[in-house]
């Protein structure tokens, strides 16, 4: 069965392997171009918990923790799931409220947005980094976080 529920198809476990590694490099490409073009962190948070869930239906729940989480069975695996994705949607939230306030120390308004433009850098030449990119990686957590705390309760249901 190799961690699968028992009740999908090998050609839907197939899929799944082909298809979620895509699904996860699209949301990671959305969440790093969000600042300058369409995508962002919501976007790219509700690919890659499409992913996460996608993974849960189709190889089940003890996959998930035994291959993605690396969690030890014990009997409480439901509710240290549940809590690992309740961390990761309060980490994002503090990351997107602390990089919204920090223009405030510097006399800027609240969400203003700096970039730093990194040249001469080896293989790559230009590098822009934006500010804006640690709000997009707080709501990426942050929705992660959530939504996949829905899945998971609802799942335990």
């Amino acid at each position: 069965m190799n961690g699968s529920s028992g009740r999908t198809t090998v050609i839907s476990r197939t899929v799944a392997r082909i298809v979620v590694p895509i699904i996860l490099v699209t949301a990671i490409a959305l969440l790093f171009r969000g600042h300058n073009l369409p995508g962002g962190g919501f976007i790219g948070a509700v690919l890659a918990a499409a992913a996460f869930a996608l993974v849960y239906i189709i190889f089940g729940l003890e996959f998930i923790q035994r291959e993605v989480l690396a969690i030890k069975p014990d009997g409480s695996e439901q509710h240290r799931l549940v809590e690992t994705y309740r961390w990761m949607a309060s980490l994002g939230l503090a990351i997107a409220v602390g990089s919204s306030l920090a223009p405030l120390a510097f006399g800027a308004p609240f969400l203003t947005q700096g970039v730093l433009f990194l040249e001469h850098l080896p293989l790559y030449g230009e590098l822009e980094v934006a500010s804006a990119f640690a709000f997009d990686l707080g709501v990426f957590f942050a929705v992660v976080g959530g939504l996949l705390t829905i899945v998971a309760e609802v799942g335990n249901e």
